[in-house]
């Protein structure tokens, strides 16, 4: 059973940082594409933004516009964990952030991957 478990959210002030972690469980992780999504307050009837996205094939990444060159994400294979740096954050970075996978990269970029995690909430604050 595919098992995505994301931890590091909670409380930050405005400008700060925060590192989210996403540990995968249940599947091969060097076969998996993983993304990171997050669903602002207010816009639960929303498809989840999609953030971030590495490849497991190369490691490589893509990111949305609005948060290129703030958060960056990376990939630790031997803990099976995928990480989100998010720097210089701001009250509209407020949300519940998941970390998704699937073994088909194009799914994970339109954001249908086939498997989730139960999210975790980030808050910043003025």
């Amino acid at each position: 059973e595919v098992q995505l478990v994301e931890s590091g959210g909670g409380l930050v002030q405005v400008g700060g940082s925060m590192r989210l972690s996403c540990t995968a469980s249940g599947f091969p992780f060097d076969d998996y594409h993983i993304g990171w999504f997050r669903q602002a307050p207010g816009k639960e009837h929303e498809a989840r933004e999609e953030l971030a996205c590495i490849s497991s094939d190369d490691l490589s990444t893509n990111y949305l516009h609005s948060v290129k060159g703030r958060f960056t994400i990376s990939s630790d294979n031997a803990k099976n964990t995928v990480y989100l740096q998010m720097d210089s954050l701001k009250l509209d970075d407020t949300a519940v952030y998941y970390c998704a996978a699937d073994p088909l990269i194009d799914r994970v970029q339109i954001g249908s991957p086939g498997s989730w995690g139960q999210g975790t909430q980030v808050t910043v604050s003025s």
